[in-house]
């Protein structure tokens, strides 16, 4: 599996494109927004997209999510259904946040499929598992590919952080609970990719993070 980091949104989110070595089956992550930016660098890829993949419903990781729907005449997976009344008005979230609600986008964002814990989802000959990791986000689920040992995290658990619960559905308690009893049993040698910030691994986070408690 290969991927790629795209920083979209005065939020700097990383959305991620990643793909299957083999076949060049491709999936975008958690499209922000800066939507020209991100068709422009996946044109310069040699892919081909085959679906989005949401990891929760903040505006700042679903931004053009609709519009690349469009655009690449594919479905939207995830999150989990827990989060539809943050999809249903993202310009709530845009005014609690401060920032315009831009024109290109929605009232709300409609997934597709919602997505569960222990649900797979397939990239070419990558196959990518789907753990429900609540706190942030009442909905938010994470990607996790046991092959290659690899996450794609969203805002659960950063390098040197931990997801805010201070938005609406946030619950730290919660929160803590997906890092200890989901995240941290997979092993610590499992890389993973934030929604912001640096990449990390779960061993360095169980150890250095002090924010886990």
């Amino acid at each position: 599996m290969q991927y790629c980091i795209i920083q979209v949104t005065c939020f700097k989110q990383n959305c991620s494109i990643i793909w299957c070595d083999v076949t060049r089956e491709a999936a975008i992550v958690d499209p922000g927004g800066n939507f020209d930016k991100l068709v422009n660098k996946i044109n310069t890829l040699e892919i081909k997209i085959s679906k989005i993949l949401l990891t929760h419903g903040h505006v700042d990781h679903v931004g053009c999510a609709m519009e690349l729907k469009h655009y690449y005449n594919v479905l939207i997976f995830g999150p989990n259904q827990a989060d539809r009344l943050l999809l249903n008005d993202l310009r709530t979230q845009c005014n609690a946040l401060g920032i315009p609600f831009p024109y290109s986008m929605k009232v709300s964002v409609s997934p597709d499929i919602w997505l569960d814990d222990g649900d797979e989802i397939h990239i070419g000959r990558e196959v990518l598992y789907v753990l429900h990791c609540p706190g942030h986000s009442p909905g938010h689920i994470v990607y996790w590919n046991k092959m290659q040992k690899f996450i794609v995290m969203g805002d659960v658990l950063f390098k040197n952080s931990v997801g805010r619960t201070d938005l609406p559905g946030g619950d730290f308690k919660i929160l803590m609970s997906s890092i200890k009893n989901k995240l941290f049993t997979l092993g610590d040698d499992i890389m993973f990719l934030p929604g912001h910030g640096a990449i990390s691994t779960l061993g360095d986070e169980r150890v250095h993070n002090s924010f886990i408690v």
